[in-house]
């Protein structure tokens, strides 16, 4: 028995090297294992992690391409990731395949990096069968005849058992023969075409029917699997005249040529048997061996009495080029012997027929249509395309092309191809695209094929929100109510799902805080009411903020001044107290100004233009007071019946929608001096001595010395004071008084200065520029705390406005009073 199956095990493994070499890897599984049973790891055995960098082998993936379909259900899945291979339902071998042959099949798997194509495996599974059935034999017992005259040699045929696995041990049968020692018979086992055993029982000597008509044997079929199984069959020998030639054909193997347009009233080919024996034992049928497939059996059938084979229909093109028939003749004997002889048919296809195609997405979809994603890379691997033409020579000599800007066509061998991306896609510009794969033979006429699929491709969120200004900018009055809107922040982001979906917010920090916020929508309201005088314009930051993976966002810029509404009204900061009592002493030919009445208003613009104003108390008509600088002056000469006390009460009001106002009182105690009159009348008559001429024109070329670096020094203080920041301005302008006063002993410009440019100055003659430069030096000699408080509010109210050139000017003014004031006391 160990020469018979090294030869087998030889001859088989001969077989699957050869055939391995077809194939990139071979598995071999066992039938009956459960679903889920990993067959093999493709990406151990073929090494392909090792091939690429190892930051990229975690990008590899595994796809299934054709399926092996057991009834409508699938026999294996891989893992994308690991590419390990598995069972996908019970694997049962009798089912797939053919006893005493390999059963196998042959998957193909497409590896990518990514979606970059990298290599297509073709990978054998040969299942493993299992010894799970027995042999059997088609009946329990049988009975055969010798004659008494047949000769030692005779033999007489029995059925063989057949076992229904698929493998070459389990289904490898051996037989033996129980019989008692003193019976004349032995069993032959023989093999025929088709790999099944021919059993006899043959005669060792001659028969004596007076000393024994019959015998009882058995027949045990064993096979060669693991455990053992074996089936027994009673043989009942009887002595009598019996069928002892078996029918035998001209040649064992027919090798035929037919065109797909053979017509079905040729035979195909004519098989001819001959059997030895005469009457009904020689009398001969043909069938078809249960060898022979169903298919084939659907396009051909024999003639049962005169071996003749036929077409029953025509052959498509879309069918194989190759059928093996496997005819049995059977003689009348009883019991009947048989033959078989082997029937090769070579379709040959002539016709021109259109190629057909087939597309497997990777993807995984349907076969219209395929879905991936609009960041995918150029090159990724999206179909694996197979052309099939059964037809012959140029007739089946097939090339394909796709037009398309996005995707191309390239081929991976003889009727194989690929679809990869082209150039990069944008589902913002194109949702879809709509393929077309054409493929033509080179036949005469030449014919094609078209076949349409669609690629749809998926959202990315690659957008950012898009805002359509860079600021915006926005005004609300001040104490409106809290939720008032202020304004909308308008954004889009064309992508779909949770990427086009936008959230706002706005950016703030610990140390600002902003009394604003923002809803879902992009609308600003606010969240208390606003204060003008507090703050008047507020500057901040809005986030756009999707709701992608992995998030986008953009940032805009947004203003909101804060428009002032007369909510304050003006109250007096001279005189600070109510009623103010205030002694004046006039000297003749002085000055007529007396003081200057200050009052503040928080509130901007036209809400803190104010107006003075004497309400009661001027009942003389003595006092004038300026409606726009406060300055409080004589009307005219005072004389000593002037004298006396007055009780003055002052208004001052904005110009405010409704105006608002305030009051204020003062008792001036008015004394009149003459001893000005006397100083001044010595002084008046002008001696014609000359010394006073020369002493004259000594003072005034010092005083021009002096105002040329005087003025240029002053000019340079106050341009660096107005380069500083705006935060510093006031101490900035406090700095360049001061500068003035150390140098020239000349104090800062007058708060007579109104809020506005437009307002009218006073004076506008010599004379009243004296005067208001002497107030103001009698101002500060009488109320030195008053004076510092206008220092320090100069920025606030005379120098709001004012540009360097125009404070420059101011300093021009002032030195030209001087001069003026030195002519006049000189006379000229």
């Amino acid at each position: 028995m160990n020469k018979v199956k090294t030869p087998l095990l030889l001859c088989t493994l001969l077989s699957v090297l050869h055939i391995n070499h077809a194939v990139d890897l071979t598995y071999y599984l066992e039938e009956g294992n459960s679903p889920g049973t990993v067959v093999g790891d493709i990406a151990a055995d073929t090494h392909l992690p090792e091939q690429v960098p190892l930051q990229d082998r975690k990008l590899i993936r595994y796809s299934l391409l054709q399926q092996s379909l057991v009834e409508g259900m699938q026999l294996f899945r891989v893992s994308k990731t690991t590419g390990k291979l598995y069972t996908a339902q019970i694997v049962d071998a009798e089912t797939l395949c053919r006893p005493n042959s390999e059963c196998s099949q042959i998957l193909k798997v497409a590896v990518r990096r990514d979606e970059a194509f990298m290599k297509i495996l073709k990978i054998k599974v040969v299942f493993q069968d299992v010894n799970d059935h027995q042999p059997e034999f088609p009946v329990k017992e049988v009975k055969i005849k010798f004659s008494e005259d047949d000769s030692k040699g005779v033999r007489r045929s029995i059925p063989n058992a057949i076992d229904k696995d698929v493998g070459p041990l389990n289904s490898q049968i051996t037989y033996e023969l129980k019989k008692n020692l003193d019976d004349p018979f032995m069993l032959s086992v023989s093999k025929s075409l088709d790999g099944t055993s021919d059993l006899s029982i043959n005669l060792e000597k001659r028969l004596d029917r007076e000393v024994r008509d019959s015998y009882m044997v058995q027949v045990i079929a064993k096979d060669g699997g693991s455990p053992l199984q074996q089936s027994v069959l009673d043989v009942q020998i009887s002595v009598t005249d019996v069928n002892d030639n078996p029918p035998v054909f001209s040649q064992n193997v027919y090798n035929v040529s037919i065109k797909n347009e053979h017509d079905v009233v040729t035979p195909v080919a004519i098989l001819y048997a001959r059997d030895l024996d005469s009457d009904k034992n020689g009398r001969i049928t043909y069938q078809f061996s249960s060898k022979t497939s169903d298919v084939a059996q659907s396009y051909f059938k024999v003639n049962k009495v005169t071996g003749e084979i036929f077409l029953q229909k025509r052959i498509p093109n879309q069918q194989k080029l190759k059928y093996k028939l496997y005819v049995k003749a059977t003689d009348g004997g009883n019991p009947p012997l048989s033959s078989i002889a082997m029937v090769l048919v070579n379709v040959i296809n002539q016709q021109n027929n259109a190629p057909t195609i087939d597309v497997n997405f990777v993807s995984g979809s349907n076969r219209k249509k395929a879905t991936i994603s609009e960041d995918i890379k150029v090159g990724s691997f999206i179909a694996y395309v197979v052309i099939t033409d059964h037809d012959a020579g140029p007739n089946g000599d097939v090339s394909c092309d796709l037009y398309h800007e996005k995707f191309q066509l390239q081929s991976l061998g003889t009727k194989e191809y690929k679809v990869v991306v082209k150039n990069s896609l944008d589902r913002e510009t194109a949702d879809h695209h709509d393929l077309t794969i054409r493929c033509q033979d080179k036949g005469s006429p030449p014919l094609h094929s078209d076949t349409r699929f669609s690629i749809e491709i998926m959202d990315v969120n690659d957008v950012r929100p898009q805002l359509f200004k860079d600021t915006y900018k926005f005004w609300v009055y001040e104490n409106e109510n809290p939720k008032t809107r202020v304004g909308s922040i308008n954004a889009t982001d064309p992508d779909l799902g949770p990427g086009g979906k936008l959230t706002y917010s706005l950016l703030t920090n610990k140390r600002n805080f902003l009394p604003f916020q923002i809803s879902d929508n992009g609308i600003i309201s606010t969240v208390m009411s606003l204060d003008h005088e507090f703050q008047d314009v507020y500057k901040f930051q809005v986030l756009v903020n999707d709701n992608g993976i992995p998030g986008l966002n953009s940032t805009v810029n947004v203003s909101v001044e804060v428009r002032d509404e007369n909510d304050n009204a003006p109250y007096f900061t001279f005189p600070s107290v109510n009623p103010f009592t205030f002694d004046v002493e006039y000297y003749p030919h002085h000055s007529n100004n007396i003081t200057v009445l200050k009052a503040f208003d928080g509130d901007s613009r036209e809400n803190a233009f104010l107006k003075y104003e004497i309400v009661t108390g001027n009942d003389k008509q003595l006092f004038n007071i300026n409606h726009y600088t406060g300055l409080l002056s004589f009307t005219r000469e005072i004389s000593v019946q002037d004298s006396g006390m007055y009780e003055l009460e002052f208004s001052v009001k904005d110009s405010g929608t409704p105006s608002l106002s305030a009051t204020t009182a003062m008792v001036l105690m008015l004394t009149v001096s003459n001893k000005t009159t006397e100083v001044l009348n010595t002084v008046h008559p002008q001696p014609a001595d000359k010394i006073h001429l020369y002493l004259m024109i000594v003072l005034v070329l010092v005083a021009v010395t002096l105002s040329v670096p005087l003025t240029a020094g002053v000019s340079i203080c106050i341009i660096r004071c107005k380069q500083r920041k705006t935060a510093a301005q006031r101490a900035a302008l406090s700095a360049s008084c001061k500068c003035v006063n150390e140098h020239s002993h000349y104090v800062c410009p007058s708060m007579q200065a109104t809020y506005w440019s437009s307002t009218p100055a006073t004076p506008t003659t010599d004379q009243d520029m004296t005067r208001t430069s002497s107030s103001s030096r009698a101002r500060r000699g009488l109320y030195p705390e008053e004076n510092i408080a206008y220092q320090q509010k100069g920025s606030a109210f005379g120098m709001k406005g004012q540009s360097a050139s125009e404070i420059i000017y101011q300093v021009s003014v002032s030195i030209a009073i001087f001069f003026s004031f030195l002519f006049h006391l000189c006379g000229w």
